[in-house]
């Protein structure tokens, strides 16, 4: 699963959006030196979600939209089509 896919299927998950999510976070005062732990325990109670979706907001929360090259124009499962990760919502697109 791409790091998109990962952030699309919170949206389907949640019914929020990343940026949504992320702004709940900053509300609860996460920031990107908020440990991992914290915020995983924070969306498995509020949202029923599981480490993986979890480490990938995380990872967004902590490091920006900004990902690295690595799977970027590959063949692999894990490809993503962008470094820019898009977190405004599957209707934007």
């Amino acid at each position: 699963m791409s790091f998109q896919a990962y952030l699309d299927a919170i949206e389907n998950k949640t019914g929020k959006t990343p940026a949504e999510l992320l702004a709940e976070a900053a509300e609860r005062g996460y920031g990107a030196t908020t440990k991992a732990g914290v915020v995983l325990d924070w969306l498995k109670a509020d949202y029923g979600l599981g480490r993986g979706h979890g480490m990938a907001l995380h990872h967004v929360l902590k490091n920006g939209v900004e990902i690295s090259d690595k799977h970027v124009g590959s063949t692999g499962t894990h490809r993503d089509a962008s470094t820019t990760l898009r977190v405004d919502g599957l209707a934007n697109r």
